[in-house]
């Protein structure tokens, strides 16, 4: 025989299940795509971030130091 304190340990714990995830339903459908950048904006995060590229490789028997 199940008790009276386990019955409502296990509601609640399904009840609190049920909410987290549908919180995450909801929180995964309300987040809007982030805008497009401008041309403009594009150059200027560029210039100040540097591209996504790749860096040249390093020719043989260059070294990889600072310029100071």
């Amino acid at each position: 025989m199940v008790t009276r304190s386990i019955t409502i340990i296990s509601l609640l714990a399904v009840s609190a299940a049920l909410a987290a995830i549908a919180t995450v339903i909801l929180a995964r459908h309300q987040v809007p795509s982030a805008p497009q950048m401008s041309t403009e904006q594009r150059d200027t995060h560029e210039k100040f971030f540097g591209t996504a590229k790749e860096p040249a490789p390093i020719p043989k028997g260059q070294e990889m130091r600072p310029r100071w």
